[in-house]
Order: C-alpha cells, then sequence, then structure tokens
C-alpha cells in the first residue's frame, strides 16, 4: 500500500460534487492497463472514497449509489481512474515525465538504428531530437501509447530503421541458468549439444546487437556466437 505521503489524488466530479480517492501515481497506468493484476490495496492509500480527502468528507452511501451505481470500491475506483484526473503535485508532474520521457529514448535507442551505419543512436543524439521536436510527453498516457507518435516526430530529424537480426549463441553447459534468462524472451530455438553445450538461436532488434553479444560474453568466457 503507498503512503500518504506519496499518494496523489484522483478526482471525478458528477452532479456537482467531488469524488476523490488517494492513489498511488506510479501504479495507475498499469491499473488502467490490466486491473485484475493490481491489488486495490496496493493501489489505493486509503480505501475509501471522499468528496473532499484533505477535510476528509465523506459521501453518503446514497450519493455513492447515484453517481457510480455501486459501493464495490473496485468499481469506484475504475470509474474515476477513467473518467477523472490525477492531480499530480509540480514535482510529481516532473518527475512522471522525466521518467516516461528516459523511457522513450530508452526505447528508439534499443530498438532503431542509423539505416547507413547499421549502429544504434547514442542517448543523446535521440534526445537532442526530441528537444528540437518540442514533444511534450504526457505523464498521464503510457510510454507504449507515446512512442509511435514520438517515432513519428523523430524520422525527419534523425534517420530511424527498426530493424532485427537473429543470432546463434554455443555456450558452455555451466552458464545456461544466468543466460538463458537474459536470452528467454528473443529465443526461437534452443537444444543442448552431445559435448553438454547449449546453443540458441535469437531475434532481436538490431540496435541490441553488440549489448546483448558483450552481456552473454560477461556471463560466458567460452561464448561463440554468429550472425545468420
Amino acid at each position: 500500500m503507498v503512503s500518504l505521503d506519496d499518494a496523489v489524488l484522483a478526482r471525478m466530479e458528477r452532479g456537482g460534487k467531488r469524488y476523490e480517492i488517494l492513489v498511488d501515481p506510479d501504479l495507475v497506468d498499469d491499473w488502467k492497463s490490466n486491473p485484475e493484476n493490481v491489488e486495490l490495496g496496493d493501489l489505493l492509500a486509503i480505501e475509501d472514497v471522499f468528496h473532499d480527502a484533505k477535510d476528509g468528507e465523506r459521501p453518503t452511501a446514497e450519493a455513492i449509489d447515484n453517481t457510480f451505481g455501486s459501493q464495490d470500491l473496485m468499481v469506484i475506483t475504475k470509474m474515476i481512474l477513467e473518467k477523472g484526473s490525477i492531480q499530480l503535485t509540480t514535482n510529481q508532474r516532473k518527475a512522471f515525465v522525466d521518467s516516461k520521457r528516459q523511457a522513450i529514448i530508452h526505447h528508439v535507442a534499443s530498438n532503431a538504428v542509423d539505416p547507413k551505419t547499421k549502429l544504434p543512436h547514442p542517448h543523446q543524439r535521440i534526445e537532442l531530437a526530441l528537444d528540437e521536436s518540442r514533444y511534450s510527453v504526457d505523464p498521464f498516457k503510457s510510454v507504449d501509447s507515446q512512442i509511435k507518435e514520438v517515432i513519428d516526430i523523430l524520422r525527419p530529424l534523425i534517420p530511424l530503421s527498426f530493424e532485427t537480426c537473429r543470432l546463434a549463441f554455443r555456450i558452455t553447459g555451466k552458464s545456461y541458468g544466468s543466460v538463458s534468462q537474459l536470452l528467454r524472451e528473443y529465443k526461437q530455438k534452443e537444444e543442448w549439444l552431445s559435448n553438454g553445450d547449449w546453443a540458441c538461436v535469437v531475434e532481436i532488434p538490431a540496435a541490441l546487437k553488440a549489448d546483448m553479444i558483450g552481456r552473454v560474453a560477461k556471463r560466458d568466457s567460452e561464448l561463440v556466437v554468429k550472425e545468420l
């Protein structure tokens, strides 16, 4: 459960009345995407609804029924989050914007390459292009929903190509545990070799090629890798 100091207000107005809940700002996106994956106790600082959370003023049961058609706190919370607004402080808003901005930049750097050099763009180059575009990151929209907008805006400013590459790795059996975890989401096929080595084929964003090989090499100094 988020502390009261870290919680923010989610607010909705209906029939001239305000309805407020205190929520964890970090979990709002998760809740909107998939409410079943977020425990209500983790999302809410206080499992209650207010007309004015600051003064502790609570609506009557009749007002709750008339507004939300239910006394179920999950139903009420979902409606407020979907139809209301999040009241962030200036510092909270800045922190959210900065966090999502860096996540967007990281995504572009990790998935796109310069089509001429086939190398990823440095984070700073992407950040400068984003500054030049004057794109305003929305603290209330998910990173995924903003990435396409950012890519469309960046394309006229820096060359972007979203390519993938296929790599075949062969590692010693003793390194299987740590390496297989690293490659799991990209793995296409795998097999154990007669000498006890483990081999697999992965498909990854071309921008991750050098970084991925380096990370696997740190886990197995006897690594053999080939681009297919």
